[in-house]
């Protein structure tokens, strides 16, 4: 192990990769069913597609996280990212309108895009072309990424990572719903039988959030995935005592054998490049370059926000090794479309386990073997209740957040892009959207003074592409 991932000069040991890599899954373990659920309407179309995607999203995000632990040596976890898997099934429902395809020929077309920008983005990690795009963000945005990546776990924590639906499927959500309503009775009132559950899942949000901070306070090794024990246990004696459910009953008729002949019937390596080709080439190139920009920007701005915050980059704020986590992403994206999953890409939960301890590539390895072990223990992973992930999701943020003191406020020239992408990053829901407004910021304020020298020719040209993708309509 230490010739491996180097523990002792990372300052770690074994026992603690091993608790920040399931202090990272418990946090990501969501991922497992709601990107099949997302990729194939909740089941609509075919339980063997949903089956087959399931497969691959643990097969995929295994593969990814393990080079990333072997070859970066990254506390990183990968997998199918959240938007751009919302974004796929898009695509798939316009590839079926536009060519009369069935959803799983469109599903199979849409999987080429996939397949094509992971090894555009495998050629451009070779080349070093992406980590000449990460020096070519101004130091002051880098040091912002960590702080709004803070405020966007923050926004999922409180905001969309806890819903509760009641008997006529209508969702309702911690801050927008029970916070937000005027008084307890209106959010009663409103939310009808999904009440007794909110409240038990705020309650159980805000227990595990005090034992997290307690525990971290104590200097209590593991204070994350203790929190979280500690929520699970109080929503599960909740959901038994006062709403008179049993929290464990989906475990009596769960499965429990990986769908390994239903991946290989629907998705892998079933590209089907005829459908695709049906859509034109402006549109599949317009879809190309999309996939391409909000992945990679989201990828590079986990990498550095999340890198930071562990303390693994540079007085100039680079990371060591940032060229091999790029390729790990890259293979990723490619085992994704072969295997019948949207995009792969390093998720900003990550940060979870970097502040459980994690350093090195052991944790990515750790959490990779439990995805692994999610094809054949996957209910277990289900019946982790979303209010105590948020428990771990508000306080990593609130940890990231303090990110802000390196960031020079007398600059406004630094300042104001990052003020704006600290915002943006929550509202919009993606890293690489708010990293995009903020180089544009940067780059016309720049401009605007006359400092034309102070931007890089590369730092010009991601801000044209940003402008192109937000205003130019195809």
């Amino acid at each position: 192990m230490e010739k491996l991932f180097k523990l002792k000069e990372n300052g770690t040991t074994v026992r603690t990769e091993i608790v920040a890599g399931l202090t990272t899954f418990m946090t990501l373990a969501y991922i497992i069913a709601l990107n099949p659920n997302i990729l194939t309407g909740y089941g609509a179309n075919g339980q063997e597609l949903w089956n087959a995607v399931f497969v691959a999203t643990c097969l995929a995000s295994a593969i990814a996280m393990f080079c990333m632990g072997f070859l970066a040596n990254k506390p990183f976890a990968l997998a199918p990212g959240m938007g751009l898997n919302s974004f796929f099934a898009v695509v798939v429902a316009n590839i079926c309108s536009i060519t009369g395809a069935s959803y799983l020929k469109g599903f199979r077309a849409a999987l080429c895009i996939v397949l094509i920008e992971g090894v555009i983005f495998i050629i451009l990690s070779l080349l070093n072309v992406r980590e000449k795009i990460v020096e070519a963000i101004p130091l002051g945005i880098r040091l912002g990424i960590a702080p709004a990546i803070g405020l966007m776990l923050l926004n999922i924590g409180f905001g969309s990572n806890v819903y509760i639906a009641d008997s006529e499927y209508n969702q309702f959500y911690v801050m927008k719903d029970f916070f937000g309503s005027l008084t307890g009775k209106v959010a009663k009132d409103t939310m009808g039988d999904a009440y007794g559950v909110m409240v038990l899942s705020v309650v159980t949000m805000f227990i595990g959030l005090i034992a997290i901070v307690v525990l971290a306070k104590k200097k209590v090794k593991g204070a994350v995935i203790l929190g979280m024990l500690v929520a699970s246990v109080v929503y599960w004696v909740g959901d038994f005592v006062f709403l008179d459910t049993n929290p464990f009953a989906s475990l009596k008729t769960a499965s429990w054998l990986p769908a390994f002949d239903d991946l290989a019937s629907q998705t892998l390596f079933k590209f089907d490049f005829a459908t695709f080709a049906e859509i034109g080439w402006v549109t599949v190139i317009t879809l190309v370059l999309t996939f391409c920009m909000i992945d990679m920007f989201d990828t590079i701005g986990t990498l550095v926000g999340t890198a930071s915050r562990a303390g693994l980059v540079d007085k100039n704020g680079k990371m060591p090794n940032m060229k091999e986590a790029l390729f790990s992403d890259a293979v990723g994206t490619v085992c994704g479309a072969c295997t019948g999953t949207s995009t792969v890409t390093t998720f900003v939960e990550s940060a979870s386990g970097v502040e459980a301890g994690g350093r090195t590539g052991l944790t990515a390895i750790v959490t990779g073997i439990v995805f692994l072990l999610c094809l054949f223990i996957s209910p277990i992973a289900a019946i982790i209740p979303a209010a105590a992930t948020s428990s771990a999701l508000i306080y990593v943020g609130v940890i990231m957040l303090s990110g802000l003191k390196n960031v020079d406020f007398a600059d406004m020239d630094q300042f104001v892009p990052v003020a704006v992408m600290l915002i943006a990053m929550p509202i919009s829901g993606s890293i690489g959207h708010a990293i995009g407004l903020a180089l544009i910021l940067y780059t016309l304020i720049k401009i605007c003074q006359g400092k034309f020298k102070d931007v890089s020719i590369l730092t010009y040209i991601i801000s044209i592409l940003f402008l192109v993708k937000f205003f130019l309509t195809v």
